[in-house]
């Protein structure tokens, strides 16, 4: 439990690593390399733990950075005594994370099996693995659930396929990418995911001595190889973890530097931050977010696939919308189950108003569903403090920014949940001026 007495606006310099969804999956992918790996940027996050745990159970080797510590934001990881970990020991894991998901094609070029635990992640949305499975299934694998999780084999090598994806999922692209590179002959995914994480991946692979393209209709083409080497490689910036901060400036009233955040992957998010009123210098080494004063501005705003709006940045935004003036309109397509960490803002004084409709006209999969995925933003109103219990991730964060925005006290649980993907953030929350104990 964290104790959050709010009211303060926030203000100094945070710093941002690597991508907590790039970084394990580019751990994953030195399953697939013949020599060791050096991933720098490392957040001290525990995706990074979990992925660690998991590739040590295979017989990786994975150990920090030349000054003894994850500190400086390396890892080595050395595949070459890879073997099939236990699976007593695999099925600890179960419910931790979804990453395990993406260690099948590797393992399964390597090692000709793999065993993956029943999957956790955070709750917003239907995120089921069957697509994964059918992919997989397509390449030749074969496919048995057992009551622990699943058990994958193939009698001899990989082929490469045709997925045509329904929807741009980054999950599905990233299994595809992860396993056709080493599958034979030549793989081509239609409708893929093109965030920067995902071409960040496909930059690591290709360091490798994979042969990817990348056409302009979100067409990839795989060529697979006999074999890959290891990589040297530096993390993109958490353009998710920027956003937050960025939304916790905006919302507390501060003024905070982000050392290390990255214009390029942001840019939709700076257009909106700006359109509501606050204010950003982009600097050499970081972009500095603040409010100027005065009133913030109401607007009308849909998450979508990147280039779009990226749902992960809406949930923080959502809290500093609570204080611009007038009606804001939020319509999320991406996860049916996002708005559920509004209720505790609706009890903390907030006025949030939940439909079922599209109030929006980017093409939506949730219409006609019964799911609230619209909100209605009415504003401003004085939060106040309460008692918070963290839902997920991202709704976890904008808990705390709520809690630092509003008037008076408030418990928050399950932090350990925020955990999973800001690094230090207790200490970078300090650092910033909060009053905050645990």
């Amino acid at each position: 439990m964290l104790e959050v007495r709010g009211g303060n606006p926030l203000g100094g310099t945070v710093q941002v690593r690597g991508a907590k969804n790039l970084v394990p999956k580019a751990m994953a992918a030195a399953l697939l390399g013949e020599t060791p790996s050096v991933l720098r940027g490392v957040p001290q996050i525990r995706d990074v733990e979990i992925v660690t745990g998991l590739l040590e159970l295979h017989g990786v080797r994975v150990t920090p950075g030349s000054d003894g510590d994850l500190s400086d934001g390396e890892l080595h990881l050395d595949p070459s005594d890879m073997a099939q970990g236990s699976i007593v020991d695999i099925d600890a894991h179960a419910g931790s994370s979804r990453i395990p998901i993406l260690f099948c094609g590797p393992l399964l070029h390597s090692l000709g099996q793999a065993f993956i635990p029943d999957l956790g992640g955070c709750h917003i949305g239907d995120r089921p693995i069957n697509f994964h499975l059918d992919v997989l299934r397509q390449f030749g694998a074969e496919v048995d659930k057992t009551s622990g999780g699943i058990m994958l084999t193939t009698r001899g090598r990989l082929q490469g396929t045709k997925v045509e994806l329904p929807f741009p999922s980054v999950g599905a692209t990233e299994q595809v990418l992860l396993t056709a590179v080493r599958a034979e002959g030549v793989t081509e995914l239609r409708n893929a995911a093109i965030e920067p994480e995902i071409m960040d991946l496909i930059a690591l692979l290709q360091k490798m001595g994979a042969i990817i393209t990348v056409d302009t209709d979100r067409v990839v083409r795989i060529e697979g190889v006999d074999s890959l080497r290891g990589f040297i490689h530096r993390a993109l910036p958490d353009r998710n973890e920027t956003a937050s901060w960025a939304s916790a400036a905006l919302a507390t009233g501060g003024d905070i530097f982000v050392e290390g955040a990255s214009q390029p992957e942001l840019i939709t998010f700076l257009n909106v931050f700006r359109r509501i009123g606050g204010e950003f210098e982009v600097e050499e080494n970081g972009i500095r977010f603040r409010h100027p004063g005065g009133k913030l501005t109401s607007f009308a705003l849909e998450t979508d696939v990147h280039p779009g709006f990226m749902t992960d940045w809406q949930q923080p935004l959502v809290v500093a919308m609570t204080q611009a003036e007038g009606l804001s309109i939020i319509h999320e397509t991406v996860y049916e189950n996002r708005f559920g960490f509004t209720h505790a803002l609706g009890e903390m004084g907030a006025q949030i108003q939940l439909y079922r409709e599209c109030l929006g006209g980017t093409p939506c999969r949730f219409g006609r569903r019964n799911y609230q995925h619209s909100a209605v933003v009415s504003g401003p109103t004085e939060l106040t403090g309460t008692r918070i219990d963290v839902p997920d991730l991202r709704g976890g964060f904008s808990h705390l920014i709520a809690a630092l925005a509003a008037r008076g006290t408030s418990q928050v649980h399950g932090i350990e949940l925020i955990n999973r993907g800001y690094e230090n953030f207790l200490d970078k929350l300090i650092g910033l001026g909060a009053e905050v104990a645990a």
